[in-house]
């Protein structure tokens, strides 16, 4: 039987009084990460939102001890943290990262694929609210096909992003690291029993769980649950595990259509016929292709 939310802890170690937007995914995933962690676990964060409403001088909303760095700098310095606590001889830590889409699929992707490669002891959470929230809605990596952002401008010369998002689970399933997984806020289980999960295994853990961001998705302050939800259903994320070289399925979606979910999001609202149908097909091959591996681990 997994967790259950009777069983969580009533201390809080990512507590209220922060300065996070209405409805931000990010504290939610925080709030909700820090109840499985619990007070053994030391935190760092680079240059991201939650740093800045979670760790604003003078005050700090995380009740354990937290590090601040660089952007780029998550996978070496959560390894510095380990190998001090070796030295020490201090067992029993949770050594967590907490790391925006852009802080870990584009600036920090160098020090988070060396600390895979040798397999630190270490946790890494990407919280995936698809840009660069923090310094201005800037597009990243993760930024879905369409989306209107700072520097994906819709207009005269091109129309949103023009890319596809990447892949950062399937990039760190290919370091062949313990457990690598995918969670996200609307779906809270599911995020529990994979935190749980990952908290009791050896070796160097990623999970990307995705955070709506109602500022820069420009969506209503109290959908962001439900928009989580929605981009499960319509395809375009996907839930699964890959542990110890197996891949497996936790819940398939009913496929609704792509232009369900974005329907209340500024971000695409000037998408036309032809883009909703570009971003559907995605989410239809993304279906697919993780069925398609999921039929392969049987």
């Amino acid at each position: 039987m997994g967790i259950r939310i009777k069983d969580l802890p009533e201390e809080e170690y990512f507590t209220s009084g922060h300065t996070a937007c209405a409805g931000c995914g990010a504290s939610m995933a925080a709030k909700i990460a820090m109840k499985v962690f619990g007070p053994n676990t030391i935190v760092y964060n680079p240059a991201c939102c939650l740093l800045v409403f979670s760790g604003t001088y003078p005050l700090i909303s995380w009740k354990v001890p937290y590090h601040h760095v660089l952007f780029e700098n998550t996978g070496a310095c959560i390894t510095g943290i380990r190998r001090a606590l070796i030295r020490q001889k201090k067992e029993g830590i949770n050594v967590v990262g907490i790391a925006g889409d852009g802080g870990t699929a584009d600036i920090g992707i160098q020090s988070l694929s060396g600390a895979a490669e040798r397999n630190e002891d270490v946790i890494y959470i990407m919280y995936d609210n698809e840009a660069y929230m923090n310094t201005g809605i800037q597009r990243s990596g993760s930024t879905p096909y369409g989306a209107n952002t700072t520097t994906t401008p819709v207009g005269k010369v091109r129309a949103g992003k023009l890319e596809m998002k990447k892949d950062m689970a399937q990039i760190m399933i290919a370091h062949n690291i313990p457990y690598v997984a995918t969670a996200s806020i609307g779906f809270p289980m599911d995020f529990l029993a994979k935190l749980e999960k990952l908290k009791n295994i050896k070796g160097c853990r990623f999970l990307q769980v995705f955070t709506p961001c109602p500022t820069g998705w420009r969506h209503d302050t109290d959908l962001t649950v439900e928009v989580a939800k929605q981009a499960f259903e319509c395809g375009l994320w996907n839930l699964f595990e890959y542990e110890n070289g197996k891949f497996t399925l936790n819940k398939k979606p009913k496929m609704i259509p792509v232009k369900d979910y974005i329907k209340t999001q500024g971000r695409f609202k000037h998408f036309t016929d032809t883009d909703i149908q570009k971003l559907q097909e995605f989410a239809n091959f993304k279906t697919n292709y993780y069925n398609k591996m999921a039929e392969c681990w049987k």
